[in-house]
Order: C-alpha cells, then sequence, then structure tokens
C-alpha cells in the first residue's frame, strides 16, 4: 500500500493555496466545498497545494513550504508529493476516495464515473438513519461481535437494509432482528492464487469472517482479503470457534 487513505475534516481550517489558472481554480472550488480557509503561502496552515504551472517555480515553492512541516500537494507532479487528492464520488456522509497514488488522473476519474453509475442517489440517507440508531442498535446487540454480525447481514444483497436497494428502514429491522445467527464454519476451495479468481460470494465471506484457518500454501494476495482483524492461523486443523462466521481456506491444487 502505497499511501495511508484519510478523509481529513478542514472545515474552517486553513489550507495554502499556489497558483493560478484551471488546475489551481479546480483545486480552490474542492477545497471551498470542504470548507476550507484558502491562504497565501505566508499563513498558517498544516496542508498546502501547489498549482504552479513553471516546474522550476513549483519546485521551490514546495521546498519552502516543506521546510516548514507543511504536507504538500503539487498538481501533475507526484514525486512532489506528500499527498495526492483522489477522485470523489459523493454520497454525503458516504464518500468513496479513488486514488493511484498520482500513476493516472484519468483511471481514477473513470472509475468515479463507474462507480457515479452503480450508487443510489440515497446512500447517505441510509447512513444517516444507521447513526441516529446506533444507541438503539447497541441496545438490542449488547455484544460487540453479534451487533457487526447482525449489521453485516442487515446489508448483504437481498437483506433488510441492502444499500443498494433503497432500504433505509432500520427502526423496522431492529423491530424484525432476530437473535444472534449460530456459529457458522465455511470451508473455500481456491481455484488459483488469484484473488480476482474469487467469486463475489467468497469475497464476502472473507470479508466478514472472524476466524480463518487457511493452508500455509495460500499466498498473500488472497489473504488480504480477508478482514483486517480477524484471527488468522496458518494450518486447516485445530478446534473450531464456538461461535462467529470460520472460514477454512484450502490452497489452490
Amino acid at each position: 500500500m502505497h499511501s495511508l487513505p484519510v478523509f481529513l475534516r478542514l472545515d474552517g481550517r486553513n489550507v495554502i493555496l499556489l497558483g493560478d489558472g484551471d488546475g489551481a481554480d479546480a483545486k480552490r472550488r474542492l477545497l471551498e466545498r470542504a470548507g476550507a480557509a484558502i491562504v497565501g503561502e505566508d499563513g498558517h496552515a498544516a496542508l498546502a497545494i501547489v498549482a504552479i504551472e513553471d516546474e522550476a517555480a513549483a519546485s521551490a515553492a514546495v521546498a519552502r513550504l516543506r521546510g516548514r512541516g507543511i504536507l504538500v500537494n503539487a498538481v501533475d507532479r507526484p514525486a512532489l508529493c506528500d499527498f495526492t487528492l483522489p477522485a470523489i464520488v459523493d454520497r454525503d456522509p458516504v464518500l468513496i476516495a479513488i486514488g493511484t497514488g498520482g500513476a493516472s488522473a484519468g483511471l481514477a476519474k473513470a472509475l468515479r464515473q463507474r462507480f457515479e453509475t452503480l450508487l443510489p442517489a440515497g446512500l447517505g440517507r441510509l447512513a444517516d438513519a444507521l447513526h441516529r440508531a446506533r444507541p438503539a442498535i447497541r441496545a438490542r446487540f449488547p455484544d460487540s461481535a453479534d451487533r457487526r454480525r447482525a449489521i453485516d447481514a442487515a446489508l448483504d444483497p437481498g437483506g433488510a437494509l441492502d444499500p443498494f436497494g433503497g432500504r433505509d428502514d432500520v427502526v423496522g429491522w431492529l423491530q424484525e432482528a432476530g437473535a444472534s445467527p449460530p456459529a457458522t464454519t465455511l470451508r473455500i476451495m481456491l481455484r488459483s492464487d488469484d484473488p480476482d479468481d474469487l467469486t463475489l460470494a467468497e469475497a464476502r465471506w472473507l470479508a466478514r469472517a472472524d476466524t480463518v484457518f487457511h493452508d500455509p500454501a495460500v499466498p498473500a494476495a488472497i489473504l488480504s482479503r480477508i478482514r483486517a482483524d480477524a484471527t488468522i492461523i496458518a494450518g486447516v486443523d485445530g478446534p473450531r470457534p464456538a461461535s462467529g462466521v470460520t472460514i477454512v481456506l484450502d490452497a489452490a491444487g
């Protein structure tokens, strides 16, 4: 992973913007949309965007700003960037950021356009409803693992809160939500070492697993698809957990 994706709250915070022309204007609109206060080079800020056309002038500005400990984005100059600005799909409060580390803004834009057509316009309403219901969800599912599994099941395709199904009745879901699901163990037989050969269902199970037993020959590219905080055990034998989702992952033959 070449960069750590983060979402910065810039409302009312200073950001230095240098340059003029279309590149600077585009970044100005983006910063204003995020609520940032745009200041000149002498301003106090933690971030700066340099949209200067001249190569030497841009490099000199980046050096001056870095000398003050400021993180810099240099437009169209990825080698000079401490951070990059992604293509954004906005379904407030849901934000999807697509970055290529400066390798190709065109590719990031193309991907953004695809996601724009896939994501429902009302997706933000579901996020807001889930946020408002957090106390009720915690009360209904006091155990954090049970709570996560219940939400995962509700958000699954065809689930009570399927985000692609236009469903946002969180209160109704809570009223009808059943007890915690029983322990589940699934075995996945890999067909190849390529993670793209995982079926959608297999990728979804790996992303929600609590415990994964895997053949030591399973490659890191496949293991990276497992939920980040899952328990991962090399070897396919051993006692199975009494709760949650357990996956047994066999290497390709």
